[in-house]
């Protein structure tokens, strides 16, 4: 999370007039996230002392039943295991999660982003709807723990960052459950991505890697650079050949032009959803790659969200499934419909049929 602009003078003194109820838990029956107690709280007001990844001891309801995120990343983290504590989103669902998603959570109002460029939070909403705690997931470092103590400043609300990496994602969710309540489930969620990290890293480290590019835009000429942070599966899994002086952490990846992805000329090519994997089999630049010549180029599965990354979030799983089949298939003896299907059932709460899954993978398998 990089630092939310200060928000201007007239919609904080709208948070101060307004009257705040955010931070008083209400009775329930879940578990403390922690044993300490805050002194001179009792009964539906007691609070409990939650350490977050930045090391602040922030002061939470013991009880939390309500809760909002700060982006897509920590959204589709959080709906894994408490999407009947979301209060609202921080973006709205994509198209492609009708037939997936309960309609009661697509019709959750939109808060907005808190964190970057984009700093669209609705500051009234985001009140109206009284959040016991925000939660922000993501890389860990920087001026987070400043941010997220003058956002907590502002609105008087408890903010928490929980960090996240692909490698280590089951820490994410037993930090999560902790402070939820909900650590058996969380421990499910963790487990799950333990074993397919383990999974593919141990396919990936028994094989010559293949040269691969990410691209993406509406000329393909983004690409997700190697040591970037959302080109952990890609650089896990293969030899991403998308190597630039300062790779760029946006969504948007590092833009390149058409000299430079010919001389990395990989073996294989991924396209983002909505780039142009239907027209390069007819462009001439794009055939003098041997990946496109050769008829080695994909589109990345998007259902509900784009399994590479954009958000760089749990979503990623599937992804590393799904190119670790396509790339290495003698090693990757797993059927892939079923894994999928255990993932949309664990995260999505929703039962895939082979009909959907057919329409996901229609340009995403050889």
């Amino acid at each position: 999370m990089k630092l939310w602009k200060t928000l201007p003078a007239l919609l904080l003194a709208l948070a101060l007039t307004l009257s705040l109820t955010a931070c008083a838990a209400k009775p329930e029956s879940t578990p403390a996230p922690a044993e300490t107690q805050s002194p001179g709280e009792t009964g539906k007001n007691r609070t409990v002392i939650f350490k977050d990844s930045t090391g602040r001891e922030v002061e939470v309801p013991a009880e939390i039943r309500r809760i909002a995120v700060t982006g897509p990343l920590a959204q589709t983290v959080v709906f894994a295991l408490a999407p009947d504590m979301l209060v609202g989103l921080s973006s709205a669902f994509p198209e492609s999660a009708k037939g997936f998603i309960d309609e009661k959570y697509l019709e959750l109002p939109v808060l907005g982003h808190l964190y970057g460029t984009k700093g669209d939070l609705n500051l009234e909403t985001l009140l109206d709807s009284e959040p016991q705690v925000v939660i922000d997931i993501g890389e860990t470092g920087g001026k987070v723990g400043a941010d997220m103590d003058e956002l907590s400043s502002q609105t008087g609300i408890p903010f928490v960052h929980i960090s996240a990496s692909i490698d280590n994602m089951s820490r994410t969710y037993d930090m999560l459950g902790e402070l939820l309540g909900r650590k058996s489930e969380a421990k499910a969620l963790g487990d799950y991505c333990d074993e397919i990290y383990r999974r593919v890293t141990e396919i990936a480290g028994s094989v010559h890697k293949v040269g691969i590019l990410y691209c993406l835009g509406d000329k393909g000429l983004n690409v997700i650079a190697r040591g970037s942070y959302h080109s952990e599966a890609i650089d896990l899994i293969a030899d991403n050949r998308a190597v630039v002086a300062t790779p760029s952490s946006k969504g948007t990846g590092n833009e390149v032009d058409m000299e430079q992805i010919l001389n990395w000329d990989p073996e294989v090519i991924v396209f983002a959803p909505e780039s142009i994997y239907e027209t390069v089999s007819g462009d001439p630049a794009w055939q003098k790659l041997r990946a496109i010549s050769s008829g080695r180029y994909y589109e990345v599965p998007n259902g509900i969200h784009n399994w590479m990354g954009f958000p760089p979030s749990v979503q990623r799983y599937m992804g590393m499934l799904w190119l670790t089949k396509i790339l290495y298939p003698e090693e990757a003896t797993y059927e892939l419909y079923g894994e999928i299907q255990r993932y949309y059932e664990l995260f999505y709460h929703c039962e895939l049929t082979v009909e959907q899954y057919n329409s996901l993978m229609k340009n995403s398998l050889g």
